[in-house]
């Protein structure tokens, strides 16, 4: 059997992302073949219309977002609207430091969030994902599969290096300690 053949079928038939073990006993594999066929029907994928997304919860095949705007038009949806640069700095900051609560990134930011951190989940780019065991037990945020959905990445690991991003905008960055994500959002 070819694995990542039927990875791929399997994937195509699949409602929502499918989680590795359940990959693991539907397709009678052991782990290390599951990972070179996931590797394989990524490498497959990546030039054409469908990639491979690999979330918390398990991969899945998704449209390449490049392909978006004819995605769109043949749904008959309209475009998602931009976010704000508030709601770009905020979602930065959770994307880089998750799980973060709501008071790490006002501390960051300097302002408050709590409306900007609403606006997130309700697009559904960021959700709770638990509870810090500090005092109050605040909420902890992290990024969902619809962030990487929505900015074309395959998983986290995707997220460009803080460096690279700084060097690659002519932004001076700034290593004081502890140096954020907001040093180079703000180009410091």
């Amino acid at each position: 059997m070819d694995l990542a053949k039927a990875l791929e079928a399997v994937l195509f038939v699949a409602a929502e992302p499918a989680p590795l073990d359940r990959l693991r006993a539907v397709l009678g594999c052991e782990d290390s073949e599951l990972e070179a066929a996931v590797r394989a029907l990524a490498d497959d994928l990546g030039p054409r219309g469908i990639r491979l997304q690999r979330g918390a919860d398990g991969v899945q095949l998704v449209s390449a977002p490049e392909e978006a705007r004819p995605i769109e038009k043949f749904l008959g949806i309209q475009a998602s609207g931009k976010l704000s640069s508030a709601a770009l700095e905020t979602l930065a900051i959770v994307a880089y430091r998750q799980p973060v609560h709501r008071l790490q990134v006002e501390e960051i930011r300097g302002v408050s969030c709590e409306r900007v951190l609403r606006s997130l989940i309700a697009q559904g780019l960021i959700q709770e994902v638990g509870r810090s065991p500090g005092i109050g037990r605040p909420v902890l945020y992290g990024t969902t599969t619809e962030f990487l959905q929505r900015f074309g990445l395959a998983s986290l690991d995707d997220l460009p290096a803080l460096d690279t991003l700084a060097s690659d905008e002519g932004v001076s960055v700034v290593k004081s300690s502890p140096w954020t994500p907001t040093d180079q959002i703000r180009g410091v």
